[in-house]
């Protein structure tokens, strides 16, 4: 049950988005930005930044939905996004995109535990931009998911209601996606 009284059967962020619609604007206008905006980093790459930073701070909402978009631009391959969750160095994804989640697992746990070899590994094949956005990718995830984990919102546990979201946000984006919730009388 959630800490406070939020709309019923809106899962996840969905639920404090509805709740807080002035908040929910810019908060999936920084989401489409990080995950949909230009950039040299694929959108599946930003997706499983964001996937794994979630999983390293165990929100099963924000792991779960964000897991099924980056699926969906991997043509479906969930069962990669799970194999990158638990043990990304071995998981069969690029140099570069290990370097990048290894410095987005050090901001999870705290921007300071980012050192100069952890940089120079990703130089190796990433820009500074790319490094950039690894890092606001991570710490704005680290902040949506203490927003959904902090007010105890609802998450379901039914694998294709992620998969019909995570379809629905790779093809439509974030900005929109709030729109149609009801508005729960925040006030």
């Amino acid at each position: 049950m959630a800490h406070i009284r939020l709309p019923e059967g809106i899962p996840g962020i969905l639920g404090p988005m509805a709740f807080s619609p002035e908040t929910a604007k810019p908060l999936n206008a920084l989401a489409e930005v990080l995950l949909r905006g230009p950039n040299t980093l694929t959108r599946a790459e930003r997706e499983m930044i964001a996937t794994y930073v979630s999983s390293q701070n165990d929100c099963y909402f924000c792991q779960s939905a964000h897991g099924a978009v980056a699926a969906h631009h991997l043509g479906g391959n969930a069962k990669l996004v799970r194999e990158m969750k638990l043990d990304f160095e071995s998981a069969a994804i690029s140099d570069k995109l290990k370097a990048l989640l290894a410095i987005a697992g050090k901001v999870q746990k705290g921007g300071k535990q980012v050192k100069s070899e952890d940089i120079a590994r990703a130089r190796h094949g990433a820009s500074d931009k790319e490094i950039h956005d690894t890092v606001l990718i991570a710490a704005a995830f680290c902040m949506y998911n203490r927003y959904v984990d902090g007010l105890a919102t609802w998450a379901p546990d039914d694998p294709g209601l992620y998969r019909e979201n995570g379809r629905r946000l790779a093809e439509e984006g974030y900005v929109n996606s709030t729109d149609a919730l009801p508005v729960s009388g925040s006030r």
